[in-house]
């Protein structure tokens, strides 16, 4: 695929205005630190009440999926949720279920007829991935969706980096 579609920014993902802003859930889908909280925090109270009809519905989010709710105060239409691995070294299925997190979120965009995406860096926080690893998972599931979807209307995904660190990874993979 070509890398028009992907852009790195520097920022804070919660001003972001797109279709989506993907949220680095846990599986309880009721808040918790990091992008999570920051979500949680600043779209309001809409999230968590369709956050606790989902788990009504369907219980835990598993990791590796996503699920789409409002945005509520924020400038995005959606959010969606999905659940990162916690890193346990690299060889419990880690990879997998962090590509499987883009490409679930893909799926629901797609689905639900979105343009364009805006991803945190899943995983990378309290959950212990090592960035670097964390980035070349994401850029290449990202990829690989548009490889294998090419019908997807999603014209823009955002990797949004809250770090310098991260910013700069994501950059040299994108523009590779």
């Amino acid at each position: 695929m070509d890398n028009t579609r992907l852009e790195v920014i520097l920022g804070d993902i919660t001003k972001i205005k797109s279709d989506a802003i993907v949220n680095a859930a846990n599986s309880s889908l009721l808040g918790g630190g990091g992008v999570d909280g920051a979500i949680h925090r600043a779209g309001g109270p809409a999230i968590l009440e369709e956050c606790k009809a989902i788990r009504a519905r369907q219980g835990e989010c598993p990791t590796g999926e996503a699920v789409i709710t409002t945005a509520g105060n924020l400038p995005a239409k959606y959010v969606i949720h999905t659940v990162g691995p916690v890193w346990h070294g690299g060889n419990d299925g880690e990879p997998e279920l962090l590509a499987n997190c883009y490409k679930s979120s893909l799926h629901l965009a797609d689905a639900n007829k979105l343009t364009s995406i805006a991803f945190p860096n899943i995983s990378t926080g309290v959950y212990g991935y090592p960035k670097d690893k964390a980035a070349a998972v994401a850029v290449q599931a990202v990829k690989n969706y548009f490889d294998e979807n090419t019908d997807s209307i999603i014209d823009q995904v955002l990797f949004v980096c809250f770090d310098e660190e991260n910013y700069k990874l994501y950059q040299t993979l994108v523009s590779s």
